[in-house]
């Protein structure tokens, strides 16, 4: 797994020594176009790999390891972004929307979740959780109508677990106790609670909407 890493981390400039070998070798008269042929093939090969489909994955230690600085080198590293097979492309965009998000860029965030969103995704759960994304900075920025659109597109695909799904159904209940429409909203509600989510934020989200919700009409 190492020596794979290596060979993607170095795939563009070893692909180009091959071809100078093999192009020096038919200069030089040492050996025909054919004895070289592998060369030029293994050359080509691994060119159009680093373009079509690029370091993406160097990116999975790194960001285990919560080496952010380690991520963003890598997808620098990909020179043209357009040319990314549309799966990997989509990917990038979404991991640039993440990181733009942890440094607070939302407006840099959103753009690059748009772009993902815009490419689409060969995992519904994976689409779903940009639109989540892009539908929490909706709201953050107080565009309730497009923050819905945006969270009930993530609910119709799905999301990976049933944390992303609370918090989807939270912002659903907020939205709606916001446009007063409380039956909906605490329908909303009892479903997010019935996620039984664990992590800290949400069930403190849900502690504090559940002091205020049972006194509202509907």
């Amino acid at each position: 797994m190492k020596f794979y890493n290596l060979l993607i981390k170095y795939r563009f400039w070893l692909s180009l020594l091959a071809i100078g070998i093999a192009v020096l070798m038919n200069v030089t008269g040492s050996a025909g176009f054919w004895p070289t042929f592998p060369l030029y093939f293994v050359g080509v090969i691994g060119l159009a790999s680093n373009f079509f489909i690029g370091p993406l994955r160097l990116i999975q230690a790194p960001m285990e390891a919560g080496n952010v600085e380690e991520v963003e080198k890598i997808l620098a590293s990909v020179w043209f972004p357009n040319l990314l097979y549309s799966p990997v492309r989509s990917t990038f965009y979404t991991i640039k929307g993440n990181l733009a998000m942890m440094r607070q860029d939302f407006d840099g965030a959103e753009k690059y979740l748009k772009q993902s969103s815009a490419i689409g995704s060969p995992m519904p759960m994976a689409e779903g959780a940009n639109k989540l994304q892009l539908g929490m900075m909706a709201m953050q920025k107080g565009d309730m109508k497009q923050g819905e659109s945006y969270i009930r597109a993530a609910l119709r695909l799905g999301l990976a677990d049933k944390e992303s799904e609370a918090v989807a159904l939270i912002s659903m209940c907020q939205i709606f106790m916001n446009k007063r429409q409380f039956k909906a909203a605490k329908d909303f509600f009892r479903k997010a609670k019935d996620c039984k989510p664990k992590t800290k934020q949400v069930v403190d989200q849900i502690k504090e909407i559940e002091k205020y919700i049972s006194r509202v009409p509907g």
